[in-house]
């Protein structure tokens, strides 16, 4: 058997530890600034010929960085890990990363729904000031370089173009992500791994996602081809949405989404793709209701349904009286009878709580974001695995979720930064206990 080769030692000035980050998105990037900042010798590897290529391609449409709610408020978001990432978002803020931005140059805003972002809206910019940094302070990248776990040595194992290449290394952090969007690099292909190594890791799901629609009458399989070729990839707006929460709970929210080919995406239905999603897992589908007059009463609704018509038809009336017309109202034909149409009170009712009920999330490749990863339980207050001394993860690969509005890159970017801080606080330990 041919001996995989042994990676050349770098040359560099640190004759200290050295420690390889293995994934180039927002939190492997941060424990890198963290470390070189403070001298230390820091390699990193991804799989994709670049890196930051998600947050690059998430940036396409502006750059949302974070949001300016209280920071009280802005954890809520994070549900159930509110607990566990609290610690590392108070060691970097939305301010804090305001003024990390302002630092490499960009200046921010606050937009008209709360979230922030880069003054020219762009990721490219901001990507490129921080790598020319991260460079100038001794960082060493290396591309297409796929982790698959740990030889008997110890040493990371790498595939490259050229073969298996072995890595050694003293501390290693894991900034893999989660498993949406496989084409940038997040595969969830770390997942046996590290539960082979001890750890404990909640399955990954996608979060941020849109879904299928249930059939929405007999003999139908999702949309008719009516509602799906007229209307597929058109956004619907505005509109508002409520779902169901425990104990009886309704949350309601008003923005837009759009139609696809199967079902619904979009930022509103991401707002709500958890409890959807665990409520798909739970009973089998979920239903929410969409209110398609978010802007008027449901007695103003009423009193127009209950108007007189005379001969015009009732698309033509409520294209008149209500502005419901095109998208909205194909929907009301997709989704009620011809009897709930022609009844003036059930009509508003629906028009003011349309049910539509779904039937599973799209695939996790499709997600924004993945649900799931290592968790928290398997780490220490550093961040580092209990099973694995040395060895930290951060960023999306660890179990939490969160919806879009800067809530996800800050929290990578926190846990890239804590994790960073670990890394510093071991290398201590260590030296403190040689000495």
């Amino acid at each position: 058997m041919t001996d995989i080769p042994q990676e050349k030692t770098p040359e560099r000035a640190s004759t200290g530890p050295r420690v390889v980050i293995v994934g180039g998105g927002p939190a492997g990037l941060m424990a890198a600034e963290v470390l070189s900042s403070q001298g230390v010798s820091v390699d990193l590897y991804d799989a994709m010929p670049s890196v930051g290529r998600k947050f690059l391609l998430a940036g396409r449409g502006g750059l949302n960085l974070t949001h300016s709610q209280p920071l009280p408020a802005f954890l809520t978001r994070f549900g159930s890990r509110q607990a566990d990432l609290a610690p590392q978002i108070h060691r970097f803020t939305p301010d804090d990363l305001r003024a990390w931005a302002k630092g490499l140059g960009l200046d921010t805003f606050v937009g008209t729904s709360g979230r922030i972002f880069p003054t020219d809206m762009k990721a490219a910019p901001l990507l490129r000031a921080w790598l020319h940094r991260l460079r100038q302070a001794g960082v060493r990248f290396h591309m297409r370089h796929r982790w698959t776990g740990w030889a008997d040595s110890g040493a990371l194992r790498f595939t490259t173009l050229q073969g298996e290449l072995l890595v050694s290394a003293d501390v290693t952090v894991l900034a893999l992500g989660g498993a949406s969007w496989a084409r940038l690099g997040s595969d969830g292909a770390w997942v046996a791994v590290l539960e082979s190594a001890g750890a404990t890791v909640a399955p990954l799901r996608p979060a941020n996602c849109g879904f299928d629609v249930c059939p929405t009458g007999p003999d139908r399989s999702g949309w008719s081809d009516h509602l799906r070729q007229r209307f597929a990839g058109q956004p619907i707006k505005p509109v508002a949405v409520s779902v169901a929460g425990q104990e009886g709970q309704i949350h309601y929210q008003q923005g837009e989404f759009v139609l696809t080919d199967t079902g619904v995406e979009g930022s509103l239905i991401y707002a709500f793709s958890a409890r959807i999603r665990d409520e798909i897992e739970r009973a089998g589908q979920a239903t929410i209701h969409l209110d398609l007059l978010p802007q008027h009463t449901l007695a103003q609704v009423q009193a127009e349904t209950a108007r007189p018509r005379g001969p015009r038809s009732l698309s033509t009336h409520l294209k008149s009286r209500l502005g419901i017309q095109g998208i909205k109202m194909a929907l009301l034909h997709e989704c009620l009878t011809p009897a709930e149409l022609n009844d003036a009170q059930v009509l508003a009712d629906k028009i003011k709580a349309l049910p539509l009920t779904l039937a599973r999330p799209r695939p996790v490749d499709e997600a924004i974001s993945t649900a799931g990863g290592v968790s928290f339980e398997s780490l220490d207050a550093n961040g580092m695995l209990k099973a694995s001394p040395g060895v930290f993860c951060c960023g999306e690969m660890l179990d939490w979720e969160a919806p879009t509005g800067g809530y996800l890159l800050t929290a990578s970017m926190a846990s890239g930064k804590s994790a960073g801080q670990g890394v510093l606080a071991y290398l201590q330990a260590l030296r403190t206990s040689a000495s």
